[in-house]
């Protein structure tokens, strides 16, 4: 297929060549020209990238009022310098440009621009997958509110690994220096959505979305959680034939309302089984599906358990090929919130939290690191405060607008562990939370079976009972018991202390969060 090749004086730098919009067929075969992409035996593309994770370290919001933010910062006159080495570079470079929009609703969606060389056609594939389309008609006059300017092959010195993703939140401009890894597309473009969505009066929160059938009634539930964590198979995991609307952003405003930010789904693929998630396996083994480093042999298989090069391998696939996918325009208001918690000691299987202890544990934003993160957070015990991230604002605003918007609404939360009670995966004493116990947690919550009492240690409730969860599952429900039968329960008391105590110290760095939100984790 030939190229289409445009001006369009619109765009911040005029490159030497930009191919405008590009359709899917020329995308898909700029991506198998890359020496690094492979065509698998599902007729899809699998891209293996230098980079294998977001660059954290290397991420920095410019600005010159640096105490407004808690991330890294550079100055305003630094920004001006590294945009102009981008801009010379990108002038002798042919560029592809994919416009669309975050968001499907017309009073809430945002234009959304991603510029990228065209040598790393993938990223665009791979962003044009999780835009909204915009028609010919809106293309024709599409002023982007955000844009990320994407150079995978310029080095920038001086940053850590020379690479350097920098975040102009005033122009809604992001520039992504020395990686090509796709994560800093998807995340550059949501980062800077979120203060949108906060200046908007609402919260941005790392979650997906789905709707259980319960009856003539339906009820909606978010599932919030760190990379790792099950966000993305408690979305998609099936109770009473449910539908899911969004895998990893969406925009919480007063009442409840809910709105979308993706058109697909960037999943993680290590430990994909079909069998227990065949819908994202369905998805992901479509031609339609953009792979990211994920194991493939020379007939072209995919080894979805190999951990030789990375786990941390990704699919991008389309929400119209997920099975039973409903659009986030048909629901109104969230009736339940899940915050998940990946951990292997003390946690319940599930806990029903009040406002303050919500807002407390959403802010905690505690799991077990994964690959997601890079080698620096996988395996460690992390604590990643409001649960999301990509906020670009100071963090306590964060716990303090998401308390505000659940007095808005009837919404209940619960906390739910996803990882372990009784030890780490090594301890041959501890249980695994496996996937059916989560799905009867979350079919049980959403038809209100669950019968509750408190917890004396931590004050939230725990489960007494559950259907589906009977016998020694109900020890993942309440691990106290696990520990006392197997003669622990000095051990578990020590943890609820130690716990208690972290907590206490890691809220109090918070500055100017609700104190009643902090005094809840005691």
């Amino acid at each position: 297929m030939s190229k289409p090749v445009h001006r369009h004086s619109g765009l911040p730098v005029e490159p030497k060549k930009v191919i405008l919009n590009p359709p899917e067929e020329l995308i898909r075969e700029l991506t198998l020209a890359m020496p690094n992409t492979r065509q698998t035996r599902y007729d899809n593309t699998n891209t293996h990238t230098r980079v294998d994770a977001r660059s954290k370290l290397s991420t920095y919001v410019a600005t010159d009022t640096p105490d407004l933010y808690d991330s890294q910062t550079i100055t305003t006159a630094e920004l001006n310098r590294v945009s102009k080495i981008q801009d010379d570079y990108i002038r002798e470079q042919e560029m592809l440009v994919i416009d669309g929009w975050i968001g499907n609703d017309p009073q809430f969606r945002v234009a959304a621009r991603l510029i990228i060389e065209s040598s790393n056609a993938n990223i665009a594939g791979m962003q044009s997958r999780l835009y909204y389309p915009a028609t010919d008609a809106e293309r024709a006059s599409f002023e982007p509110t955000l844009t990320v300017i994407y150079t995978p092959n310029l080095a920038m010195q001086g940053y850590p690994s020379d690479r350097l993703i920098a975040v102009d939140l005033e122009r809604g401009i992001t520039r992504v220096f020395n990686s090509d890894y796709f994560g800093e597309s998807k995340k550059g473009g949501l980062r800077m959505w979120n203060q949108l969505v906060y200046d908007r009066g609402g919260l941005a929160l790392h979650a997906g979305c789905k709707v259980i059938p319960v009856g003539d009634r339906s009820r909606v539930g978010l599932i919030i959680g760190l990379s790792g964590t099950g966000k993305t198979t408690t979305t998609f995991t099936k109770q009473n034939n449910s539908s899911p609307v969004q895998d990893d952003f969406v925009a919480l405003m007063p009442g409840g309302k809910v709105y979308a930010t993706e058109n697909g789904c960037f999943a993680k693929t290590f430990g994909l089984n079909e069998q227990d998630e065949p819908t994202i396996y369905g998805a992901v083994t479509s031609r339609e599906a953009y792979l990211e480093n994920v194991s493939q042999n020379e007939a072209g298989e995919l080894d979805f358990y190999d951990t030789s090069y990375t786990q941390n391998g990704r699919a991008v696939v389309r929400m119209e090929d997920i099975a039973g996918a409903m659009d986030a325009r048909n629901i109104n208001s969230a009736d339940f919130m899940l915050i998940l918690n990946r951990n292997d000691n003390i946690i319940p299987g599930v806990a029903r939290l009040n406002r303050h202890q919500a807002a407390a544990y959403f802010m905690l934003g505690e799991t077990r690191g994964t690959s997601a993160g890079g080698a620096a957070e996988a395996g460690k015990f992390l604590r990643v405060p409001g649960t999301n991230p990509f906020f670009p604002l100071k963090h306590a605003q964060q716990g303090n607008r998401f308390c505000e918007l659940l007095e808005s609404s009837p919404m209940e939360v619960f906390l739910l562990n996803t990882g372990r009670v009784g030890g780490g995966d090594g301890d041959d004493r501890s249980k695994k939370v496996r996937i059916r116990h989560s799905s009867a947690i979350v079919k049980a919550i959403a038809e209100g079976t669950i019968e509750w009492e408190t917890d004396p240690d931590f004050g939230y409730e725990v489960a007494a009972s559950a259907p589906d969860m009977e016998g020694e599952d109900i020890e993942v429900l309440q691990p106290r018991r696990l520990y006392e039968r197997q003669g622990r329960l000095d051990e578990y008391k020590q943890i609820v202390e130690r716990l208690k105590s972290e907590r206490r110290e890691y809220m109090k760095k918070w500055e100017g969060l609700n104190p009643e939100i902090a005094q809840a984790v005691s």
